[in-house]
Formats: C-alpha cells, sequence, structure tokens
C-alpha cells in the first residue's frame, strides 16, 4: 500500500512539472551564429514546430536566397508611412503585425499596406500578455476583437498569422494558435530599435543588421524607429547585391 502511495505521488509530481512546463512564460530568444549562419534556438523550445510556428526558413536555399520582412507596428509616428515608401519603391512585400490602435486611428495607413501587398497581421489588440490567458475561449476572445475592428474598418478578413506581444509564449498559446488555425510567427533576428528616446546610430543598425544576415531570415523591425526608416533604403539595396530576394509569410508557411 505504501508503494503504491509513492508511485501515485511521483506520477502527480511528474504531472505538476510537466503542467508547470506547459504553462509557464517564455520570452523568444535565438543563439546567433557567426559568419552569416542561420541562428540555432535553445533545446527547450523545440517544442514550436509542433504548433506551426515559425522563425525562419530552413529550407532557404544557397541558389535562392530569401528573407522575410516582418514588422510590429502600434502607432504611426509618421516612419511608418516612410517604410512603406521605401517598400513600395523597391517592389518589396512585407508583414505588418499591428494593434487596434493602427487600425482605428490611422485607418487609411493600414489600407495602404494591404492594397500594396502587405500582410496585415495580428498582434492582439492591446498588446497584452497572451501568457495569462489559460482557456482556448478567452485566447481566441482576444485575437477576434482585432479580426472585428480590422474587418469593421478595413472591410476584409486577416490572414491567421500571429505575433505574440513582446515575443511573450508558452507552449499552452501556441497550442491555442494552433488549434484555432493561426500559424505563430517569431523570427530569427531582432535588435533594440523600439525606443523612440534611445534610437541606435544609422552607421552601428547598418552594420549590426547586416552582420547578423542569414538564409532565410525572419527579420522584425518596428517601423516606427527613425533609424529603420532611414537606413532600410540602403538595407534593402545592399540585400539585394548580396542576391537576396524578399519572401512573403504565404510562402514560408506553405513549404
Amino acid at each position: 500500500m505504501k508503494s503504491k502511495k509513492i508511485v501515485f505521488a511521483s506520477i502527480f509530481l511528474l504531472f505538476s512539472i510537466m503542467l508547470t512546463l506547459f504553462v509557464s512564460a517564455e520570452n523568444w530568444s535565438i543563439i546567433r551564429q557567426k559568419d552569416h549562419k542561420q541562428p540555432e534556438i535553445e533545446s527547450r523550445y523545440n517544442y514550436v514546430s509542433k504548433y506551426n510556428a515559425y522563425y525562419l526558413d530552413k529550407n532557404a536555399t544557397e541558389d535562392d536566397k530569401v528573407i522575410y520582412l516582418t514588422f510590429d507596428a502600434g502607432y504611426e509616428n509618421g516612419n511608418i508611412e516612410k517604410i512603406l515608401d521605401v517598400m513600395k519603391s523597391h517592389d518589396v512585400k512585407g508583414a505588418f503585425f499591428i494593434l487596434d490602435n493602427l487600425i482605428i486611428k490611422n485607418t487609411e495607413l493600414v489600407k495602404r499596406m494591404n492594397k500594396e501587398g502587405h500582410l496585415v497581421c495580428n498582434h492582439t489588440a492591446k498588446h497584452r500578455d497572451m501568457t495569462k490567458i489559460k482557456n482556448i475561449e478567452d485566447f481566441s476572445s482576444e485575437l477576434d476583437k482585432l479580426n472585428y475592428i480590422y474587418k469593421e474598418y478595413i472591410g476584409e478578413e486577416m490572414p491567421k498569422y500571429y505575433r505574440p506581444p513582446e515575443g511573450k509564449f508558452n507552449e499552452l498559446n501556441l497550442d491555442f494558435a494552433n488549434q484555432l488555425g493561426y500559424k505563430t510567427i517569431f523570427w530569427s533576428f531582432a535588435y533594440a530599435d523600439w525606443d523612440n528616446n534611445k534610437q541606435p546610430n544609422e552607421e552601428w543598425a547598418i552594420n549590426k543588421i547586416l552582420e547578423n544576415t542569414h538564409n532565410g531570415m525572419i527579420i522584425l523591425l518596428h517601423p516606427t524607429s527613425a533609424t529603420n526608416a532611414n537606413i532600410l533604403d540602403r538595407l534593402i539595396t545592399e540585400w539585394k547585391k548580396e542576391g537576396y530576394r524578399f519572401g512573403t509569410l504565404d510562402e514560408l508557411t506553405s513549404n
């Protein structure tokens, strides 16, 4: 009898540990590599591929070098429009993960994104911490709030791509997103560009980005960044010189 109690206690403890790991909040990060090699992820993140989550294009080849431009945008300060102007001049498409504020206050700008062939995707309505949500109904409701606003103001359905605010996630959330038909999009390169009061030096930023460029890269940029708005033309020009083209998330997730 005593041995059975020990077994049951051990099973319960193991279950509790597994459940804790399943719901514990993680902050997305990657391990950068030298010589333009694709970055790696920590072993504890290996489960992400089970849930249609992407952070780079592992199928990219030297014969078809590709970069995926993605942006997280919560508001406009003049720089998003500049970013769109640059992308239009280069005939380059990207994906914008947005909040409800941008749709409501800058409707024409979001319409422009859609009209010019960019994917306008779900970053939740209010940029809340989704790891605090423990059931699929509430998780779905948070994403639906933005979908409804997008449909009301833009007149179309949002494509089912989701990026967790601040890159904060857990396995439970990835499971929820996958069950709801969403593909979760992380990134294989980002840098500290989000603080408008502490913008990085432009030459430093260009060098940082180019040093870390790799085939199949999903780059996360904040389009409110003045630095990004000023260097994007040079970056795209340089990437093209290096033989890169610019892919879409539809292409990435169909591989």
